[in-house]
C-alpha cells in the first residue's frame, strides 16, 4: 500500500508538490499551519513571534476585504486551514450572515486565550529557549 503522506518531504519549488503536501498532511501536522503573528506587546511579553491560533483568541485582520477588523475567533477549520472571526461576516442574497473564512497568516493575535493548560505549557516551553 502506498503512503498518502511522507514526513520526510523537505521542500520543493513546484507548486503542485507544495499543494499536495498541504492537502494530504494529517491533522496533527496541519495544526502547525495555523500559525499567526503575535502583536508587539505579546511578543515583548512572551518572547515568541508566532503561535497557532485557537478559538476565543482576539485578533486583528491585516489582509483582505476585512482589513483592520478586530474580533474573537469563533471557529477554526483545521482541514481547510481557515479561521472564522466574529466581526468578519458577509451577507448572502437571502439575508443570512455567514462567517468569511480567513487564513491565519493574515491575522495578528492581540489577546491570547489562556484557559487551556496545554497551551500555557506550550508557551512556557517555547519561552525557555
Amino acid at each position: 500500500m502506498k503512503k498518502l503522506f511522507s514526513t520526510h518531504w523537505k521542500s520543493s519549488k513546484q507548486p503542485r508538490k507544495q499543494r499536495k503536501y498541504l492537502a494530504k498532511a494529517p491533522l496533527h501536522i496541519k495544526h502547525k499551519f495555523l500559525g499567526a503573528h503575535l502583536s508587539k506587546e505579546l511578543r515583548d511579553q512572551y518572547k515568541i513571534k508566532t503561535l497557532p491560533v485557537r478559538k476565543e483568541d482576539e485578533v486583528i485582520i491585516k489582509r483582505g476585504q476585512f482589513k483592520g477588523v478586530k474580533g474573537k475567533i469563533e471557529h477554526v477549520n483545521l482541514k481547510k486551514t481557515r479561521v472564522h472571526i466574529a466581526n468578519a461576516q458577509i451577507t448572502k442574497r437571502d439575508g443570512n450572515k455567514v462567517f468569511y473564512p480567513i487564513h491565519p497568516s493574515n491575522v495578528i493575535i492581540t489577546n491570547l486565550n489562556l484557559k487551556d493548560k496545554k497551551r500555557i505549557k506550550i508557551i512556557e516551553r517555547r519561552t525557555k529557549k
